[in-house]
C-alpha cells in the first residue's frame, strides 16, 4: 500500500515537472523568437460594424481573420473613451491623471516613459505611421510618418522626422503603402514593433471614392434604444451627441455640402471631387429634396446615411488590414509576427439615439481588439475577461520578453490568451474629463463588473447612476436608490475608492467623498 503511495506520489510529482518543464519551454520559446509586433489602431470604430462581434451591419473579413486565427476578446475596455487619451494610455500603460492627457488638442509630454523605447533599448527597431493626434512629435520610434493633427482622408499632409509632405490619394491606402515600404526597407536582422494608425473611421466619414455608395441599398433597423428618452440619466439628458440635434446636414451628411468653401473638398484634386460632387450632389443631396423629411422621417433618413457613410468608409479600412495580412503572407512574416487590430474607444452607431463616445456606457467603454500570435494563441480563442487598454503596453512587452517598469498600471495578458489560469481583475475603473465642449458630456468616473456598472457624474451637476447588466443590458433604467440595491451600492463604493487608491486617482477620491 505504501508502496502504491510513492508510485502515486512519483507520477503526480513528475506530471507537474513536466507542466512546469513546459511553461519554462514556451516562456524561453517566445523569448528566443522574438516576435514581430504590428499594432493596428483605428479611431472610433465600433464592435457593433465588426462581424466577428457578431455585426449584421457590415461584413468585415480582413479584422475577422485576425479574430478566427487568433483570439477575439468580448470585453476590452477602455480607461477614458476618447481618442488622444486613449493613444496616451497605449503609450504608457498608465491612466489619463497619471501619463497627464486627459482630454483632446492637448500636448503629450514624451518626456515621460513610453514603452516603444524599452523595445527599442532590447534590440527592436520601432515605428509609427499614420494618426498620431498627440500634439508633440513622437518619441521612442526609430521611424514615424505621422498625420497632421486630425488629418485629411484626401491629399494629406504627413510628418516626418525631417521634413512634411502632402501625398496624393486616399488616406488608407497611403498609410498601407507607406507601412509596405518600411516593412520593404526595415533592417531585417532585427524584431520590429509597428504602430498602424489609421484615421477611418473618425468624423465626417469620407469614404474612399470606389465605396461610394457600397451600403445604399441596405436598409438598417432602428437600434431598440434608439428612441431612449434618458429618464432617470441627468447626463445622457443633457448631452449634445444626437443624430437629431447634434449630427450637421451639410458637413456630417454632405448634403449639399460647399465644395467650394468648405476646406475638406479644397483638399481635392479635380478628378477626386467629381464623383465626390455627382454622388453627394446630384444623387444624395436631391433625393434629400425630393423626400422633403420632417420629424421623425428626417431622423430616420440622417440615420441611415450615417451608417451608409460610417460603414463605406470602415469598408477601406478592412480591405486594407487585408493587404498588410497578405503582405505579411507573400514574405514569410506571418508565423513570427503579431497582429493586434484595436480602435481607440467605441463609438455609437444610434444606441439611445447617439454618435460619438465619451460616456462610461457600453458601446463606448468597450472596444474592439483582436489579437493574432502564431504558435501560441489557439485560433478562435475567445477572451471574456475584462482588459483594460492600460493593459496594452505591458503585454506588447510581455510578447517582447521586456519586464514592464514597475509604475506601469496596467497588467499582462498574455496569460490569458496562452490559456493559463491566473488571477485577475473582476472589475474596471474608468475616468472621462472633457467638458463642456464639444458634446456637452459631463465628467464622470465609475466601476464596471461583469454584472453591475456604478458611475457618478460631477461638474456642472452631480449625480449617481447604477446598471444591473443583467437585468438591464442596454442601460436604460438607472436603479441608483431603488430598494434591493443598497448592499450593492454600498460594496460598489467601496470597490471603487479601492480602485481610486490602486490607481492614484486622488481628484476622484476627494470628489468621491464629497456627497452629491
Amino acid at each position: 500500500m505504501r508502496g502504491l503511495q510513492i508510485l502515486r506520489c512519483g507520477a503526480w510529482l513528475f506530471a507537474n515537472l513536466m507542466a512546469f518543464s513546459i511553461g519554462i519551454m514556451a516562456q524561453s520559446g517566445r523569448e528566443a523568437r522574438r516576435p514581430n509586433i504590428i499594432f493596428i489602431l483605428s479611431d472610433d470604430h465600433a464592435y457593433q460594424a465588426i462581424s466577428a462581434y457578431g455585426s449584421k451591419l457590415a461584413q468585415t473579413p480582413n479584422i475577422d481573420r485576425i479574430a478566427r486565427e487568433g483570439a477575439l476578446f468580448t470585453r476590452a475596455m477602455v480607461a477614458n473613451s476618447i481618442c488622444g487619451p486613449s493613444r496616451a494610455t497605449l503609450l504608457t500603460g498608465k491612466y489619463s491623471h497619471k501619463n497627464g492627457y486627459t482630454l483632446n488638442e492637448r500636448r503629450f509630454d514624451t518626456r515621460q516613459p513610453v514603452f516603444p523605447s524599452l523595445l527599442q533599448q532590447n534590440g527592436y527597431q520601432t515605428a509609427w505611421i499614420g494618426k498620431w493626434h498627440l500634439g508633440a512629435l513622437p518619441v521612442g520610434f526609430d521611424y514615424f510618418r505621422i498625420l497632421n493633427g486630425q488629418g485629411q482622408y484626401y491629399n494629406p499632409d504627413l510628418i516626418g522626422a525631417k521634413d512634411t509632405t502632402r501625398i496624393e490619394g486616399y488616406v488608407t491606402n497611403i498609410i498601407t503603402g507607406l507601412t509596405e515600404d518600411w516593412l520593404n526597407a526595415r533592417d531585417t536582422s532585427k524584431p520590429f514593433f509597428l504602430v498602424v494608425g489609421e484615421k477611418a473611421t473618425h468624423r465626417e466619414w469620407l469614404p474612399d471614392i470606389q465605396d461610394l455608395g457600397a451600403y445604399d441599398d441596405r436598409d438598417f433597423p432602428l437600434p431598440a434604444t434608439f428612441h431612449d428618452s434618458y429618464a432617470g440619466r441627468l447626463a445622457a439628458e443633457n448631452q449634445d451627441m444626437t443624430i437629431d440635434k447634434t449630427m450637421v446636414l451639410k458637413t456630417d451628411l454632405k448634403v449639399h455640402a460647399d465644395y467650394e468653401k468648405n476646406g475638406i473638398f479644397n483638399r481635392f484634386t479635380p478628378e477626386q471631387k467629381k464623383p465626390f460632387y455627382d454622388y453627394y450632389e446630384n444623387r444624395i443631396s436631391r433625393e434629400f429634396d425630393t423626400r422633403k423629411d420632417t420629424g421623425a422621417n428626417l431622423v430616420r433618413w440622417k440615420y441611415e446615411r450615417y451608417l451608409k457613410d460610417y460603414l463605406a468608409t470602415a469598408k477601406s479600412l478592412d480591405r486594407n488590414i487585408g493587404e498588410l495580412l497578405d503582405y505579411l503572407d507573400k514574405n514569410g512574416l506571418t508565423n513570427n509576427t503579431v497582429v493586434i487590430y484595436a480602435s481607440d474607444q467605441g463609438f455609437y452607431m444610434g444606441e439611445h439615439g447617439w454618435f460619438d463616445k465619451r460616456f462610461i456606457y457600453e458601446e463606448s467603454l468597450r472596444t474592439p481588439f483582436v489579437m493574432r500570435y502564431p504558435g501560441v494563441i489557439k485560433p478562435g480563442t475567445k477572451v471574456s475577461s475584462i482588459t483594460v487598454n492600460i493593459d496594452w503596453a505591458p503585454t506588447i512587452l510581455d510578447m517582447a520578453g521586456v519586464k514592464a517598469p514597475a509604475d506601469i498600471q496596467g497588467v499582462s495578458f498574455l496569460p490569458l490568451v496562452e490559456g493559463r489560469k491566473v488571477a485577475w481583475r473582476k472589475a474596471m475603473y474608468y475616468h472621462y474629463y472633457e467638458f463642456p465642449q464639444p458634446h456637452h458630456v459631463y465628467p464622470h468616473f465609475g466601476i464596471r463588473t461583469g454584472r453591475y456598472m456604478l458611475v457618478r457624474f460631477y461638474g456642472p451637476s452631480d449625480s449617481w447612476e447604477l446598471f444591473d447588466l443583467q437585468k438591464d443590458p442596454e442601460e436604460v433604467k438607472n436603479v441608483y436608490g431603488e430598494a434591493g440595491y443598497q448592499q450593492t451600492v454600498v460594496t460598489l463604493k467601496t470597490q471603487l475608492k479601492q480602485l481610486m487608491r490602486q490607481y492614484d486617482d486622488t481628484e476622484a477620491e476627494k470628489i468621491l467623498e464629497a456627497k452629491p
